[in-house]
């Protein structure tokens, strides 16, 4: 197989790579890869399995990063990340295949979605689609992994409504590999942030970029920007601000315009710093507009419930192979595109051939060609110099930032609506500044901003306050208010109490106590109950059965009879011991049983006078025996003399020895 036949997606099925993983049937096809349905023969598991081209498995570089990236991939474990099972280099007489292999999701992708759903998506939906996706960018970027490449093709939809993100670190491990230069952009060009587009560098806050993109599309049903060219789209993000969703639907709400403005500025500094952090203010957003969470419809077309896996980006084509983005919503798969970047500080792009030197009247006609373009050029620089001077001068508004750091935040939002500026308020807590005042503003005093633009106010919250937290709350709950007013929770078990009425391992209190003003990350104490304190096995020795029963329910023990033996100094039917014994001390959890051990001594009763017929009765009634020593033997003989004497305590069928006359 040639490098031209492979690289073009010549079908592997059939095929057993590393002789685990059957190929079955083709799923997708792009540049940079080919996706298909298999079977992991090992643990009889279907998987999706994405072979590399072959461009990126002839370079020893791409490999090792790419391996790197499935490694890391593989350790993000999320329930709204495709999951990396495995990677791979199968080597075989046609060449090497390198190889990933995932989780295979039934399903469409977000694109399919939004066509179905008549080419946008209704707020509430889009919402519920958005927080599974900034939650599995989120997760990625704690773990310190960019995705580099969000769009509504890595976006997959179960068939139960589920929403997973796919492909993460792929593009870094092409983009960082031989096989592209540094001034080539690996990336989805309607997405790109502006700083992948001007110095191809890429942070969370350049997912968060994308996300919002994303986000604009299924409210509105097509891209941010279109432009004729891949490269005319990379310059409007470089240059413009995304317009609000509001403009092609007017029903959206300002809140969620200002959102997606927060998200896509081009200023990396002021977006939400990470998909966590735009994932809070989404669900803010969603709560103030009182929006509940919808279920995500299921794919509507047979067709789309086959199926899927990350679906493929694109490859590595010659930027002059760029296809052109027209002025139309594209439907079809949005590729990952390779693309020169502009130099610095220069957003156009040249590009030139070589070719065989040009005779002399080829060079004179060059030449003039080459001094029409010039004043061209210089005419219409000349005229962009024009319209900006009198656009500065009249036709643009801008106003200077006044000064608000250190005001009350009334007194500064007053200070900015008389400079025709809003203030967009976030709060934090600081140590230093009082509650209510100015930390900082972005952007700072003296900056020129377009009249009626918006300023972005820090205000401080003064010291964090120790949270009231109510006694029973769990140890995360407790750990987790601490957190949010940026203090330390600390639990040490050796300051943990016993309660009457707080469950084991519940939150007693906190010390310090709530209200406590303490600076960003003191340590606030937990402690936590150890269930009721320990009670005393109560002393029943010597009590009869019915009492000493009262006695230890009472105390909060399930008291039972464990047996009957003889003690000379206990009455019958009451106590001699108990199991555990009297005094030890026991934990009410639950209601602890008791032993309870009873004496069966019999109480010898007196003789003297009875008659010897009736005193065997009574002998006899009491479980002893008599045995009678007769003097003369007459009739009703009655007795005289016994022992034990009376009231001795015996053991059941002890014998009385008595004397009759």
């Amino acid at each position: 197989m040639t490098p031209e036949t492979r690289s073009s997606g010549a079908s592997l099925v059939g095929a057993m790579l590393e002789r685990r993983y059957r190929v079955d049937s083709l799923i997708a096809r792009g540049g940079m890869s080919t996706v298909y349905r298999g079977l992991d023969t090992r643990l009889d598991r279907p998987v999706a399995i994405k072979v590399m081209d072959a461009q990126y498995s002839g370079d020893r570089s791409f490999v090792e990063r790419f391996e790197r990236e499935a490694r890391a991939a593989a350790r993000l474990h999320h329930p709204d990340i495709v999951a990396v099972y495995d990677q791979g280099v199968d080597h075989g007489p046609a060449g090497d295949h390198v190889f990933l292999v995932m989780q295979l999701v039934e399903g469409c992708t977000l694109r399919d979605l939004i066509m179905d759903c008549g080419g946008r998506l209704p707020l509430p939906t889009a919402l519920s689609v958005m927080a599974p996706v900034l939650s599995a960018l989120g997760a990625a970027h704690q773990a310190d992994m960019v995705h580099r490449d969000v769009k509504p093709e890595n976006v997959l939809i179960g068939t139960d409504g589920s929403v997973m993100v796919a492909d993460f670190g792929l593009v870094r491990a092409a983009a960082e590999a031989g096989t592209t230069s540094g001034g080539v952009i690996l990336g989805t060009v309607a997405y790109l942030s502006p700083e992948q587009v001007t110095t191809g560098a890429a942070d969370a806050r350049s997912d968060v970029y994308a996300a919002g993109i994303v986000f604009y599309e299924m409210l509105t049903g097509r891209p941010a920007y279109v432009g004729d060219t891949a490269l005319s789209v990379a310059y409007r993000h470089v240059n413009d601000d995304v317009p609000p969703p509001s403009e092609l639907v007017p029903e959206i709400p300002p809140a969620v315009d200002d959102l997606v403005f927060r998200a896509t500025r081009r200023d990396p500094a002021r977006r939400p710093e990470s998909a966590e952090a735009f994932l809070t203010e989404l669900e803010r957003v969603r709560t103030e507009l009182g929006i509940a969470p919808v279920a995500v419809p299921a794919p509507a077309s047979e067709e789309r419930t086959r199926q899927l896996t990350p679906p493929v980006a694109a490859g590595d084509p010659p930027t002059e192979q760029i296809p052109p983005v027209r002025d139309t919503p594209p439907v079809g798969p949005q590729r990952t595109r390779a693309m020169a970047r502009p130099a610095t500080g220069d957003h156009t792009q040249e590009f030139s051939t070589v070719a065989a030197p040009p005779s002399g009247p080829e060079r004179d006609r060059r030449r003039s060609r080459r001094t029409v373009v010039v004043w061209t050029v210089l005419v219409l620089v000349l005229a962009a110099l024009v319209g900006g001077a009198a656009y500065w001068l009249g036709i643009g508004s801008y106003v200077q930032v006044p000064r608000v750091v250190g005001e009350q935040e009334a007194a500064a939002q007053q200070t900015l609506e008389g400079a025709d500026l809003t203030g967009n308020v976030t709060k934090e807590y600081n140590n230093t500044i009082a509650e209510g005042v100015v930390i900082s503003s972005n952007p700072g005093e003296g900056s020129r901003v377009r009249s009626g633009g918006t300023v972005d106010l820090v205000v401080s919250l003064g010291k964090p306050k120790v949270p009231q937290i109510a006694e029973g709350t769990t140890v995360a709950e407790a750990e987790s208010a601490i957190r949010n007013v940026k203090l330390q929770p600390k639990h040490d078990e050796s300051g943990d109490q016993y309660h009457t009425t707080v469950p084991e391992g519940r939150v007693i209190s906190v010390n310090p106590a709530p209200g406590t003003a303490l600076n960003i990350s003191t340590e606030v104490t937990l402690i936590v109950s150890k269930g009721p304190p320990p009670v005393k096995v109560p002393d029943v020795r010597g009590m009869s059965r019915d009492d000493a029963f009262t006695t230890l329910r009472n105390a909060g023990f399930d008291p039972y009879e464990a047996g009957r033996q003889f003690d000379s100094g206990v009455d019958g039917d009451h106590v001699i011991s108990t199991d555990p014994a009297i005094g030890s001390e026991l934990r009410l959890v639950g209601q602890p049983r008791i032993g309870v051990v009873l004496s069966n001594a019999v109480q010898v009763p007196s003789l003297n006078g009875v008659q010897v017929d009736e005193a065997k009765q009574q002998v006899a009634a009491l479980g002893l025996q008599l045995s009678v020593q007769e003097f003369f033997e007459r009739p009703n003989m009655v007795i005289l003399g016994q022992y034990p004497l009376p009231g001795s305590r015996v053991e059941p069928g002890t014998t009385i020895h008595a004397t009759a006359f």
